[in-house]
């Protein structure tokens, strides 16, 4: 399938999560984050906090767990600025605000390097057997980890198992090096 298919098929499956399964699965994600990753050396967590309204899985799940359970691991959020993400420490600096896809993002805060950054977690629609994502086609994130050390662990994050292959995938989309599923 293509992406364009990808995106409106799981998109739809997001939309039709009732609020109770949507909570439920986002915990299960956030459960398997910290039973599959070895943080021992981890000093700084990217991820991106959830457009709600598409039912992106809940991130604040594991941002609250880093910050109550690892409180050495800084957490970073990405706020998009002319086409460019850039990385904010979720720190008490941080002001959030929603922006016009309904997403939080800092105002005011201290910049994260993206050098700096041990693990990524990235948003998608879906994903392949491959290790490809289908994201909304913007090209925010596959731009972002282009700039990340080789050595981050880049994970994507799903509510559903991976398809068998994304049959568009072109020279700008890079492969992600493992995946998180409730």
């Amino acid at each position: 399938m293509t992406k364009r298919e990808l995106r409106k098929i799981y998109l739809e499956k997001r939309l039709q999560l009732t609020e109770a399964e949507y909570d439920k699965l986002s915990q299960r994600i956030c459960h398997q984050f910290f039973n599959r990753l070895d943080l021992t050396n981890v000093k700084v967590v990217h991820l991106f906090l959830p457009i709600k309204k598409n039912k992106e899985p809940n991130t604040w799940f594991i941002a609250e767990r880093l910050r109550s359970d690892y409180p050495t691991i800084k957490v970073s959020i990405p706020k998009i600025v002319d086409e460019q993400l850039f990385n904010y420490y979720l720190d008490s600096d941080c002001i959030l605000e929603e922006n016009k896809w309904g997403i939080s993002e800092p105002i005011k805060g201290n910049l994260t390097e993206s050098k700096d950054i041990d693990v990524v977690l990235v948003p998608l629609l879906a994903f392949d057997k491959e290790n490809h994502r289908v994201g909304y086609g913007k090209g925010y994130y596959d731009r972002f980890l282009k700039q990340c050390r080789t050595d981050s662990k880049k994970i994507g994050l799903s509510f559903f198992n991976a398809v068998e292959k994304i049959d568009d995938v072109n020279e700008h989309d890079l492969a992600l090096d493992a995946f998180i599923i409730p």
